[in-house]
């Protein structure tokens, strides 16, 4: 399988669409976290051990990869105790599932591969702990047999025919020809929201599909998103924002996400609507975001989440600004890929609202008390 407070509530069978599972409290989890390395450790040797003959093949860069792999089934497991939400595992194991069948690499350990950490777990922790770790894998599992063959579309907003031009031109690493189309759509009157979501957004997402379909390579993916954003940026500063309003927003990517792109477009949104931006980028420390919105004191601050695993990093924030602000805390809205499709998320980690596009985001400005 290789590729690049207090107890807890006893666990029964997990319904593996229900999206909910039994959870650990603070000391459970930090024992599960403990033993990750022992986990992954013994898991990869296992794989060595029963299938010699196929996993021998990889040679050590196929251990490694194994290793990192089963590293990552246990970062996107956190979240699944700490939170009791099954489903965004589920989508992981979905999306590696077409990383590794795309590239050759056998799919059929990947269910093995959560039964022997499960069972190691059951082992490695007391009786009850481990029963909840194992359920959650199980479950897992489950779902993930369900649902392989039924991946979900990111959530988008119609694509635009010159979504597809764009898209080539930023395979092709052609900076002129993506530019002509932004001044193209510009010219004709359209906005650079309407822009960056109906063409810049939908071909963005066809080219990570095409990543993890193994029919282009990662360089190829990091060079389009550097286009565009440069596109974004010309776009901004040919565009004619609305008077200035005594309003601001601090946006941020939590610690550990470095996918900025959607965030970028959210505050280009706030900014043409004249509001005051301090947009902070990817993969902000929690101290110096807190630090910062206590300097600046914002109206409103945006919070951008990619991956399960940085839940934790969120819920850090807004407690975090919570101490800092007291009850003048400003309005948190929190988005990203890890809360698009599960937005309750968003109540469990203490935000105001979430949101999954720009203007979207706007309309929960006004709804928080944030307009001008």
């Amino acid at each position: 399988m290789t590729a690049t407070q207090g107890h807890p509530p006893a666990p029964g069978p997990v319904d593996a669409m229900s999206e909910r599972t039994a959870v650990l409290d603070r000391d459970g989890l930090a024992r599960f976290q403990a033993l990750r390395g022992d986990a992954v450790a013994a898991v990869t040797d296992r794989f060595y051990e029963e299938y010699p003959a196929l996993y021998s093949r990889f040679g050590p860069a196929g251990r490694r990869a194994c290793s990192q792999d089963l590293t990552f089934h246990l970062e996107f497991l956190g979240p699944v105790l700490e939170y009791g939400l099954l489903m965004p595992m589920v989508d992981y194991l979905c999306w590696l599932d077409g990383v590794l069948g795309a590239r050759g690499i056998p799919t059929e350990h990947l269910g093995l591969s959560l039964d022997w950490l499960g069972a190691f777990y059951a082992r490695a922790m007391a009786q009850e702990e481990g029963a909840v770790v194992a359920a959650a894998l199980a479950g897992a599992r489950q779902a993930y047999l369900l649902a392989r063959h039924e991946p979900q579309a990111p959530k988008s907003p119609p694509r635009w025919p010159e979504a597809d031009a764009c898209e080539d031109a930023l395979l092709a690493g052609d900076h002129a020809a993506a530019l002509a189309i932004l001044q193209g759509c510009l010219e004709r009157g359209d906005g650079l929201i309407d822009i960056e979501l109906h063409v810049i957004q939908p071909a963005l997402y066809s080219i990570g599909e095409k990543w993890q379909a193994n029919q282009v390579s990662v360089a190829q993916e990091h060079l389009a998103t550097s286009i565009a954003t440069s596109l974004m940026t010309a776009g901004l500063l040919t565009s004619h924002p609305r008077a200035p309003v005594e309003r601001s927003v601090l946006l941020a990517c939590v610690e550990g996400n470095n996918h900025a792109v959607g965030l970028r477009m959210v505050a280009d949104a706030f900014q043409l609507a004249g509001w005051r931006v301090h947009y902070l980028g990817a993969d902000v420390p929690t101290r110096a975001l807190i630090a910062h919105a206590a300097d600046s004191k914002p109206q409103l601050i945006g919070l951008s989440v990619s991956f399960p695993h940085q839940l934790a990093a969120v819920t850090a924030v807004i407690q975090g600004l919570t101490d800092c602000f007291g009850a003048a805390r400003p309005g948190v809205i929190v988005g990203g890929l890890a809360i698009n499709r599960y937005s309750h998320l968003a109540d469990m980690l203490g935000a105001d609202a979430h949101c999954w596009d720009p203007a979207a985001a706007l309309v929960l400005a006004g709804k928080l008390g944030a307009t001008a």
